[in-house]
């Protein structure tokens, strides 16, 4: 079995997103946003309702989603940054061309005139056909998402690794940097940037 990695460009992250925005498909463009700026698994994302993550009463964006994490059953505060929050506001604008922006409705609907989102299978597929279509390496797919978040928090944000495992809730670090796909590439390049 191949464990999925995350991405490690960020120049394939902004490729993966813009190949859906440019093709108009504004739902799948938010839902790669939203992964990658989230961090939480496939099925928490599928899972989120507008009422999640817009408050219709006031008219405007929540700051953060609280969740109930389906797998682990734990309780999760997550900030919606700049980037999630324009991703969605395209596509809510989208939804309220088309009548369907209420608080109960999935943001990742389906699209079949019923209230179900994607199922994880076609969020699979999305993401995998695109990411052979743009030929990003390597074995990507929506765990990706979940994964680049870390990893670009750990590579280029040097955000401490205590505070990446508090992310992922992981008993230990090394099971974060098994996690993040950390290679001897990276090592090396910690050698290859000191410099006297």
């Amino acid at each position: 079995m191949c464990v999925t990695e995350p991405i490690r460009d960020k120049k394939d992250m902004k490729k993966l997103a813009g190949y859906f925005e440019k093709k108009g498909q504004i739902r799948n463009f938010a839902m790669v946003v939203v992964g990658f700026a989230t961090g939480l698994r496939i099925t928490d994302e599928l899972n989120l309702t507008w009422g999640d993550v817009y408050d219709f009463e006031n008219d405007r964006f929540r700051t953060h989603i609280d969740l109930t994490e389906r797998k682990t059953k734990k309780t999760k505060q997550v900030k919606i940054n700049y980037f999630a929050r324009e991703a969605l506001r395209k596509l809510l604008e989208l939804r309220k061309k088309q009548g369907t922006a209420a608080a109960h409705n999935y943001i990742f609907s389906n699209g079949r005139g019923n209230e179900n989102h994607i199922s994880r299978v076609q969020a699979w597929r999305l993401i995998t056909n695109a990411v052979k279509a743009l030929a990003i390496p390597g074995n990507i797919a929506c765990h990706s998402l979940r994964k680049t978040l870390g990893y670009y928090a750990w590579k280029y944000e040097h955000i401490p690794g205590i505070v990446i495992m508090g992310l992922y809730n992981h008993s230990s670090f090394d099971v974060t940097k098994r996690y993040l796909g950390i290679i001897q590439d990276d090592y090396d390049a910690v050698y290859d940037a000191m410099v006297l």
